[in-house]
């Protein structure tokens, strides 16, 4: 009996030793602990068979647990070994948890890593696609993130904006067909509210740029979601947002996102030191945009004007042109800078920089004469279609580049094969309006451009025959088989039909024919012309004059005003003049208008378009009413009525005496056909 208790007991005490620690944060005593603990175990366990499969030695010899001299009972004891058992643990539990930290953080740092090798890779290969399709295949296999499919629609349009027109249709197609960019729209309409800003507003400007319906749901979520992250955009999404925003068409979201967009442009504009941003924001805010904003975006640019750089400043030209806004400190900052870096600029920025100028009505001659002579340096470099255009840039500013022309002319001159219709239209438009005649060469010149007119007179239609045939009798020459095709009843009637463009239409036959009657040949000049006063009123910009006139001539009778003359030409002031004694004579005492001994001097009064840019060379129109009315019998006397004006009073008589009297002639008052200068 005794020897069955002993191996209870050493039974005890071993499965005590074994069972696990109790919690150092339990609250009760260790022996409760422990007591609840090996009753659960004992409870569950059917402690026979425990010990007798668990543990057959125990029938055998006695297992000697304990020390023979320890008392199987000793508190001291129990307490000690306890004790060691829980240095043991507690030495072993941070280690473990060190190590499993470490392993959980070398798993996540392996999987990050590969994620990030994973997405370089993608990129890299996004950036080896050589078009759309290719980009598309890559999508389909490997793109997994946001980022990823927002690149690659970014790089989609990229792709298809570096090509040919031709191209581009081919390639969009193949686009929306590719069954891969339906997978990337639908993904981009699921994450649309998860992405990041700069991938929203890039992602709505790829698919508009696409060409992805606007009323589609995945272009109208987007918009949604750009209303709702507005205030989240930082300035650089702002101006994407805005260019984006400026080739759509108005729709409820659309309307909604400019308002909101326009009121963030005018609170972010303090805060906007970027050119670039600045320029884009005036081109994409518009020429309905308030005029405190224009001229808040105008403050805003002449503040980092000292930043400045020439691809910039072209910007800001273009910028200005889309709000409509004609800033002089702006442009002449920028016309600095484009003249300080011309040799670095291609031609067709120069032509959209000439063209940016004539829509704000800007001039500067500076400017147009650098870029004159620039264009003529490489004038060898250059297409003969680009020297056209170019031309006809200048051509819309009243400014004219002789030499340029002369080049032309001389290759026009040396083979005119190179024209279609188009081109010599505009060569006709240019040297008409601008009155350039070669030096020299003017017959031959003419001659040219009437064989090209005429190896296009079965194609040509009527409304572009007329432009022709209208430039050529400005210079002074008659194209007869041309006039005969216009003037047939067919064609004259179809002229007179339209409504649209019908009183220019009815201006230029008025002019063809008067050219035909005055510049022909076999046309005298008449010993009495006839004339009417216009008006007996004088209007506000020639009251200077006549008082002028009043003042030096002392007599109304010694002068008209407003004189009307056959083929409804009409001139400011005329005046008599004894031609041998220089003499100003009453008009009511000369009774015969034959008398050859009498000068009769015309004086208009022009404004500064009439003549070229910075010259006092006439444009087309004056050059061909001073040649007509020369041909009438009168010595015209043309005056820049603006500087006229600018005289003081006395200074405009002594203007008008030297004029009327002085036997050596002013710039203003010789103004030949063919002087170029």
């Amino acid at each position: 009996m005794n020897s069955k208790m002993g191996y209870l007991l050493n039974a005890v005490r071993y499965l005590r030793r074994c069972s696990p620690v109790a919690r150092p944060s339990a609250p009760t005593s260790r022996h409760v602990v422990w007591t609840g603990r090996h009753r659960d175990c004992l409870d569950n366990t059917n402690c026979r068979t425990l010990f007798l499969n668990a543990f057959p030695s125990l029938r055998g010899s006695p297992l000697r647990f304990l020390s023979h001299k320890a008392d199987a009972f000793g508190v001291g004891d129990e307490v000690q070994q306890e004790k060691s058992r829980e240095a043991a643990v507690s030495e072993q539990a941070p280690q473990s948890s060190l190590e499993l930290e470490k392993l959980e953080g070398d798993a996540q740092s392996f999987r990050v890593k590969a994620a990030l090798d994973e997405n370089e890779q993608f990129f890299n290969r996004l950036h080896t696609c050589a078009c759309p399709s290719d980009v598309l295949d890559l999508a389909s296999e490997s793109a997994v993130s946001i980022k990823q499919f927002t690149n690659c629609l970014t790089t989609i349009w990229k792709l298809l904006r570096s090509m040919s027109d031709d191209q581009r249709r081919y390639e969009k197609r193949l686009v929306f067909e590719h069954p891969a960019f339906v997978r990337l729209c639908q993904q981009l309409l699921r994450d649309s509210r998860r992405m990041t800003r700069g991938d929203l507003v890039f992602s709505l400007h790829a698919v508009v740029n696409l060409g992805v319906p606007q009323n589609t749901l995945l272009v109208q979520t987007l918009l949604r979601v750009c209303q709702e992250k507005l205030n989240q955009l930082d300035n650089r999404c702002m101006s994407v947002l805005a260019t984006t925003l400026a080739g759509m068409d108005e729709d409820k979201n659309v309307s909604a996102l400019q308002a909101g967009l326009q009121l963030l442009v005018e609170q972010r504009l303090p805060s906007i030191r970027d050119i670039f941003i600045l320029q884009n924001l005036m081109k994409c805010m518009g020429k309905d945009a308030p005029v405190f904003l224009k001229k808040k975006l105008e403050m805003a640019v002449l503040r980092e004007i000292d930043h400045l750089t020439y691809p910039n400043a072209h910007r800001v030209f273009l910028g200005l042109v889309a709000m409509n806004y004609c800033s002089i400190p702006v442009l002449n900052a920028c016309s600095k800078k484009i003249q300080e870096n011309i040799h670095d600029a291609p031609y067709w920025q120069l032509i959209l920089i000439l063209e940016a100028c004539h829509s704000l009505q800007y001039r500067n001659i500076k400017l147009f004469s650098a870029v004159a002579d620039y264009v003529n340096s490489i004038v060898c470099l250059l297409d003969k279609r680009q020297i056209i255009l170019f031309l006809s840039a200048f051509e819309t500013l009243g400014f004219q580049p002789s030499e340029l022309m002369g080049v032309l002319a001389e290759k026009v001159t040396e083979d005119s094969e190179f024209l279609d219709l188009k081109s010599f239209l505009i060569v006709l438009r240019v040297y008409s309006r601008l009155n350039y005649v070669p030096k020299g060469q003017h017959l031959l010149f003419y001659e040219t451009l009437h064989s090209c007119l005429n190896k296009y007179l079965p194609q040509i239609s009527n409304a572009e025959l007329l432009k022709a045939v209208y430039s050529l009798c400005i210079l002074g020459y008659l194209p007869h088989l041309a006039l005969d095709q216009l003037l047939k009843k067919d064609s004259f009637e179809e002229l007179m039909s339209g409504d649209l463009y019908k009183e220019k239409r009815e201006m230029m036959l008025h002019c063809v024919r008067t050219c035909m009657e005055l510049d022909s040949p076999s046309f005298m000049k008449p010993a009495f012309v006839p004339t009417e006063i216009f008006s007996s009123l004088v209007s506000v910009t020639l009251r200077k004059a006549r008082e002028a006139l009043l003042e030096l001539l002392g007599d109304e009778n010694m002068f008209r005003q407003n004189v009307q003359l056959p083929y409804e030409y009409r001139i400011d002031f005329e005046i008599w003049m004894d031609s041998d004694t220089k003499k100003v004579l009453p008009i009511t005492a000369t009774d015969s208008y034959a008398d050859r001994s009498v000068q009769r001097l015309a004086f208009l009064f022009v404004p500064p378009s009439a003549f070229c840019l910075g010259t006092t060379h006439p444009q087309g129109k004056l050059a061909m009413k001073k040649r007509h009315l020369s041909k009438l019998g009168y010595h015209v006397i043309p005056v820049l009525n603006k500087k006229f004006q600018e005289l003081t009073n006395e200074g405009a008589i002594e203007f008008l005496k030297g004029k009327i009297y002085s036997e050596n002639v002013s710039p203003f008052s010789e103004v030949n056909l063919c002087d170029n200068n």
